[in-house]
């Protein structure tokens, strides 16, 4: 039994899932899984992404920081286009210094972290923030389960030590809706059915797109694919009991942002960015709780760091929405915040505030059509309907939302208007909302200083000082040892007398290190993080040590061997 101070952690992280879920109300939804976690655990139902699409959301997630406030709201920075050779892609995105990784906070508390599978954070795979990670490629099937690659929590793990690994799972991504047998299906990610097993005719269609066999098909692959996705679900709490973790390990579900639908996916209201979030604690969270609470993706990370009693660094955006004691609660926003900047080809800039009852939307370059160039998105079939029915005129109603210019502002009141259709800005009855939003979306830009106000290429002509992407410097061995009390550096294989220490130093400002010892130079070695001096044994040691700040080239690998005498 793990420490009840310091809990085993699992996140299940669905892809572009919005909440079509049994615990949710959803009557097509086939999710017995997720039904019984939420049955066993919390429901968060207001549940919000900082973007409604991958990348900056996780970058959020796995920092604790809008994406925004750290250089990573673009999607994607290692996106290119032989059409587009101005954009200044690809790069990796240079946080500021001292930000880093939630799972890197984990590890320096004594925690195994685990990765199974995906990364995506805008700012490399920095190797310092996992034991053991496993990336999904495009290859790797919907069938695969949950240990396909490493993360499993008993990988080389001390049997006394608390993990906290995280599982992603693709079935539920976009191009699951694609036609297989039409246009782009090599590149969906755990591929789509030509036809689904859930009922077209029994899904609901947004008003803002074509009731068509089209759209009812595509929402019925999701259906299926969700479904999947709860098998998986089930799996890996089902590995997670009988390896007798189920009552001493947090598990919170979530997904990266809402459902690959037009004007849902890419765009920042709640089709896009309201997010199923469940978590399960055993002793703290009552069975069966709701928390209507507002919550966003970016508190993620911080509260699962409170959870475990671990300090939350001051510089997170994000706030713990659950807690131990106070019945697992913790205080309450009264906004989130999401945003849509430059999405693959397109530049764009977007900024949307949501309180309890209205959403408001700022558009920056207002004008311009709703419609934008992203290649990727218009292999959809849905988007396929409505280019087809655009170019003929036959778009009506809330649809014509697809042939419209946009306006300055936005304000839709969710109580009444749950598909954001009638924009309420100009309407003196809204007033007071419009001005009090107004001026909350402006304290929260200043409050994480919107690097969107930046070009994209002068944010990366300044944190790649000017050049080529920086390269981390190469660590160094520094002795504390009788005669050498750590003043001068070693290198190459040195006799010392002992007691002796080791530490490494980095000269790359916000660097992490990692290191290893008597690895034969092994190309699969897990890098054990630095978190301070390493004590010496007597006799010879080699230790191999390498460096990387997020977003920065890894250094050089240095080695020393030591022989160590009384």
């Amino acid at each position: 039994m793990a420490d009840p101070a310091r809990p085993n952690v699992v996140w299940l992280a669905m892809e572009d899932t919005s909440p079509r879920l049994g615990c949710y109300g959803d009557d097509v939804a086939r999710t017995p899984n997720v039904d019984d976690l939420a049955a066993e655990g919390r429901r968060y139902p207001n549940a919000f992404s900082t973007a409604p699409v991958c990348a900056p959301s996780r970058s959020a997630v796995f920092t604790g920081c809008h994406q925004n406030a750290i250089g990573t709201h673009h999607m994607r920075t290692t996106h290119t286009n032989d059409a587009a050779p101005e954009l200044p892609t690809p790069y990796d995105a240079v946080p500021p210094h001292y930000v880093t990784g939630i799972p890197e906070y984990f590890r320096r508390a004594g925690y195994y972290c685990t990765l199974d599978a995906k990364t995506d954070y805008q700012f490399g795979a920095p190797f310092t923030m996992w034991d053991r990670q496993h990336e999904a490629t495009r290859s790797r099937s919907r069938d695969d389960g949950p240990g396909a690659g490493p993360g499993w929590w008993d990988d080389a793990r001390d049997p006394d030590q608390p993990f906290f690994a995280v599982f992603t799972n693709g079935v539920t991504h976009e191009s699951g809706m694609w036609d297989p047998t039409g246009p782009g299906a090599d590149d969906q990610f755990g591929g789509a059915v030509e036809h689904p097993e859930t009922d077209p005719d029994a899904v609901d269609v947004p008003p803002y797109l074509p009731d068509t066999e089209t759209t009812r098909t595509a929402i019925a692959r999701q259906y299926d694919n969700v479904a999947r996705s709860d098998e998986w679900v089930g799996e890996i709490l089902d590995r997670l009991d009988a390896d007798g973790h189920a009552e001493d390990t947090i598990v919170v579900l979530w997904s990266d942002h809402g459902e690959g639908l037009p004007r849902a996916k890419r765009w920042p209201y709640d089709s896009g960015t309201n997010v199923p979030l469940v978590v399960r604690w055993p002793g703290e969270v009552d069975d069966g709780d709701v928390d209507d609470r507002l919550v966003s993706l970016v508190d993620l990370g911080p509260t699962t760091l409170s959870a475990c009693g671990l300090d939350v660094p001051r510089y997170c955006d994000g706030r713990a929405f659950f807690a131990a004691g106070n019945d697992g609660t913790a205080p309450e926003r009264q906004y989130v915040v999401s945003t849509r900047d430059r999405y693959d080809e397109s530049y764009d800039m977007v900024r949307s505030i949501r309180g309890e009852r209205y959403r408001y939307v700022r558009h920056y370059r207002p004008g311009r059509p709703y419609r934008q160039w992203i290649p990727y998105r218009n292999r959809h079939p849905v988007m396929q309907e409505l280019l087809d029915r655009d170019a003929a005129g036959d778009l009506t109603g809330a649809q014509s939302w697809f042939g419209e210019d946009r306006p300055a502002e936005e304000l839709y009141d969710l109580a009444n208007d749950p598909h954001e259709t009638e924009n309420l800005v100009g309407d003196p009855a809204h007033a007071d909302a419009l001005g009090r939003l107004r001026d909350a979306l402006d304290e929260w830009r200043e409050d994480v200083d919107d690097v969107g106000d930046v070009a994209e290429s002068q944010m990366v002509h300044e944190r790649y000082e000017g050049g080529d992407q920086p390269t981390t410097a190469t660590p160094r061995f520094v002795p504390n040892v009788p005669g050498n009390r750590e003043r001068d550096v070693i290198d190459g294989v040195v006799e010392l007398d002992g007691p002796a220490t080791l530490s490494l130093y980095c000269a790359t400002q916000g660097a992490s290190v990692g290191y290893v010892v008597d690895d034969g130079e092994d190309s699969e070695v897990q890098w054990d993080l630095y978190t301070g001096p390493i004590r010496l044994s007597e006799g010879e040691t080699t230790i191999r040590a390498k460096a990387i700040r997020y977003g920065y080239e890894e250094s050089e690998v240095n080695e020393v061997t030591v022989h160590v005498s009384k």
